[in-house]
């Protein structure tokens, strides 16, 4: 009877603690929430040509989480003033550590003849519009979710 007592009470401190491990581990998994677009630096033109021109800079985030996240792929449109500019799509892992900025160095194929719809409208004017849509996959411990983005904002421009 008492080997008994003893099987029962080990099983249920083993369910109990397998219990409270879950309710540990589900609360600790909080959803990534999206970068915060913070600056360009580095920009250069790799390539240029008159259909199709290269360009690179390198795009500095912020990571808004309490937690370090691995940044697994991006898929994004950047449109300039409407016009669709080209895709960028980033196929690496990288740590990113929690609350801290970094930099993602990027490299993208340009369409120039949506880019020409837009030199004259961008020499009269004082800034542009840059938008960018895309999605992102996030993940912690090998688990990674797809965590959409979307960034619109007015980027002076200098030309002289």
């Amino acid at each position: 009877m008492n080997q008994n007592l003893c099987y029962f009470a080990l099983n249920f401190f083993m369910r109990l603690t397998l219990f409270l491990l879950a309710i540990v581990f589900l609360a600790g998994c909080k959803k990534p929430q999206a970068f915060e677009y913070r600056d360009i630096k580095d920009f250069k033109v790799a390539n240029l040509g008159f259909d199709k021109s290269t360009i690179s800079m390198s795009l500095v985030y912020f990571n808004p989480n309490s937690f370090g996240v691995d940044l697994k792929h991006v898929d994004c449109d950047v449109y300039v003033d409407h016009n669709y500019l080209g895709k960028y799509v980033l196929d690496t892992l990288m740590h990113i550590s929690k609350r801290s900025e970094f930099a993602l160095p990027s490299r993208m194929d340009v369409d120039m003849r949506n880019l020409f719809k837009n030199t004259f409208h961008a020499l009269l004017s004082q800034d542009v519009l840059l938008e960018v849509n895309g999605n992102t996959r996030l993940g912690k411990a090998g688990i990674f979710v797809n965590v959409p983005f979307t960034y619109s904002g007015r980027h002076k421009l200098s030309f002289f």
